[in-house]
């Protein structure tokens, strides 16, 4: 088994002095924006690791388990820094977190990963399995039902308007019931690799190395997160942007980098089937896992985390299902697919900045 090459020993040692210099520049408190840009690159160096170590774990099992643990790996900034924003009662943030995550994953990153992979593909088509696709519309369309109606309810002030965090409650359960019946037998149904059509070669780290690197990345994701958004809030306040753009736009990107990145990087080696699981695990879990369980374990917190959120964030998960289903739900996407999604993830990046 082939050991790590110097370059990569080199790049694993220039992360790992950058996330350290994001914690000295944090609790000593440097000026927000070298605080800022320090978190910002040691955040795309530890995707970079997550991205590598993914890769690997790929040549071991199949997309659907390597998707899997690299989304819940990856998803480990979203839920420190919901759980931090509700500990200190700022709602806005915690929502914005959760939504600008489902909404940068769905549409900007799988965007640019299905133009990436269609560039890649000898006729201009990326071709994956239809089953993911199809699966994370269905669970998408579930959460987006409860907020579609408890949004509908507050407008018109009918009875159950009184009872949005009973309902909330209610819904995250069925969400949560709901996910495990799917992503058990998903999981036990995963296909071996090299079944996307070529022989790959084996993984050239050892099980143990490759699982530490996930999980040591994925944990200092999480802290580099928290001091990136430390170093961007009194940021926000110099450039003057809108806290909407900041939670739907900044953070969403940032704290999604892990998927930014190893997304992007499969899709250029043409692991189609594993490059779309990486993107629509995260946004399947993040919406029918995260979500809801956040939304319970904030009855425990000082701030308690809904199901109900503003209309404009409601108009747009509700679309942004339609276009997931749309796009992706044959198994196979064209090069404008893509720049379509981007498109639209843009659109809605120009309305938070007014917001």
């Amino acid at each position: 088994m082939t050991a790590l090459t110097p370059l990569e020993r080199s790049a694993l040692l220039l992360v790992a002095v950058l996330t350290a210099l994001a914690g000295v520049a944090n609790y000593q408190a440097w000026p927000a924006i070298p605080r800022f840009a320090i978190a910002t690159l040691a955040l795309a160096g530890l995707a970079w690791v997550v991205s590598f170590a993914t890769e690997q774990l790929g040549e071991r099992f199949g997309p659907g388990v390597t998707g899997m643990m690299q989304s819940t790996l990856g998803n480990l900034p979203e839920l420190f820094v919901v759980i931090f924003a509700l500990k200190k009662g700022e709602l806005v943030v915690a929502q914005t977190a959760i939504v600008g995550s489902i909404l940068a994953n769905a549409l900007l990153v799988l965007g640019l990963v299905i133009v990436v992979g269609a560039r890649r593909a000898p006729d201009g088509i990326m071709r994956f399995s239809k089953r993911l696709p199809r699966d994370t519309a269905t669970l998408l369309q579930v959460t987006v039902f409860i907020i579609v109606l408890l949004g509908l309810s507050l407008a018109s002030h009918d009875p159950a308007s009184h009872h949005v965090k009973a309902i909330s409650a209610v819904g995250a359960v069925c969400l949560l019931i709901v996910y495990l019946a799917w992503v058990v037998p998903y999981l036990r149904s995963d296909v071996a690799p090299g079944t996307e059509g070529e022989d790959r070669p084996g993984p050239r780290l050892g099980l143990g190395l490759t699982l530490a690197l996930l999980i040591v990345a994925g944990t200092a994701s999480a802290f580099v997160s928290d001091w990136f958004i430390n170093g961007l809030e009194p940021a926000i306040s110099i450039l003057h942007i809108s806290q909407a753009f900041a939670g739907l736009v900044i953070v969403a990107i940032a704290g999604n980098a892990a998927e930014n990145t190893a997304g992007l990087v499969l899709a250029y080696k043409g692991r189609s089937d594993l490059a779309i699981s990486v993107v629509k695990n995260s946004v399947a879990q993040i919406a029918a896992f995260l979500f809801p369980l956040l939304v319970l374990v904030s009855f425990l917190l000082t701030t308690t985390l809904t199901f109900a959120l503003a209309p404009v964030y409601i108009g747009a998960l509700a679309l942004t299902a339609l276009a997931l289903w749309q796009v992706t739900g044959d198994g196979e996407a064209a090069e404008f697919e893509g720049w379509a999604l981007v498109a639209l993830y843009v659109i809605l990046a120009t309305l938070t900045l007014y917001e």
